[in-house]
């Protein structure tokens, strides 16, 4: 009896929260707010990635040993939190999964993500996890919002629940004629997950800060770094404009 109630609780739940993010074309606009300076949320994000996602995709350009130096972890943290098959320190972060048989299971090879932030931008990734929805015509049984026919199973669905999407038919004016065009209105959710909709949400921004921090490890640095150059060229305008005065100050 406490397990339905609670069933019913978050589902309804749930579907409050998809009403305050917005239904219709609402969902383009979620924004995902993540800050690549918040240590806390990104060693949250590393773990979310490592337990969720590197098994299929890799991040062949960022090494362990970095990732545990910049998001201040030591080398025993890094390896009993987030190193399990045996990987070397200094190793890069692949994937485990053979590409054939990736290709075998899903019809192509997952990507590998270590720039998917800076080639799509975080607000479309943070869309992206979020957008799943059931669809029975896939072979994995879901589909996405924000990558129409997408490969990718929803890994997440036991912390997110699973949602329909509803679709409706509106008349769009081509110039040739007016046509039905099947636009999408807002989700249902089918099953709730592990999750609160609002801790959800937390999981899924720090995992696309992880993401957003490894397609530039150094952008924290360099734009505390560009502020003081910014500051020096200030200083250095000031001084330069006095002394342009004062080699000046008898011509006329």
């Amino acid at each position: 009896m406490r397990s339905a109630a609670f069933a019913v609780a978050a589902t309804l739940a749930w579907g409050c929260a998809l009403a305050k993010e917005g239904g219709g074309e609402g969902w383009r606009s979620w924004h995902v707010a993540n800050d690549v300076t918040n240590r806390a949320s990104l060693q949250q994000g590393a773990r979310n990635f490592i337990n969720y996602c590197l098994g299929c995709h890799s991040l062949q350009y960022m090494r362990y040993n970095r990732v545990a130096q910049d998001l201040g972890l030591t080398e025993e943290q890094l390896k009993t939190n987030l190193m399990f098959t045996g990987q070397r320190p200094f190793d890069v972060m692949k994937s485990a999964m053979p590409a054939a048989d990736a290709e075998n299971w899903f019809g192509r090879a997952p990507p590998d993500l270590s720039l998917i932030a800076r080639a799509k931008g975080p607000d479309y990734i943070y869309q992206f996890l979020k957008t799943f929805y059931l669809d029975s015509g896939r072979p994995t049984g879901v589909n996405n919002l924000a990558l129409e026919n997408a490969a990718m199973p929803q890994v997440l669905a036991d912390l997110q629940g699973t949602q329909k999407a509803v679709f409706v038919l509106e008349k769009k004016d081509e110039g040739n004629g007016a046509q039905m065009e099947r636009v999408f209105d807002h989700f249902e959710q089918v099953s709730p997950g592990r999750m609160s909709a609002a801790e959800f949400n937390e999981f899924v921004r720090d995992t696309v800060n992880f993401l957003d921090y490894v397609g530039e490890p150094v952008r924290a640095q360099r734009e505390a770094l560009g502020l003081w150059v910014v500051l020096f060229l200030l200083v250095f305008t000031g001084f330069a404009w006095a002394l342009k005065k004062e080699i000046w100050k008898d011509v006329h």
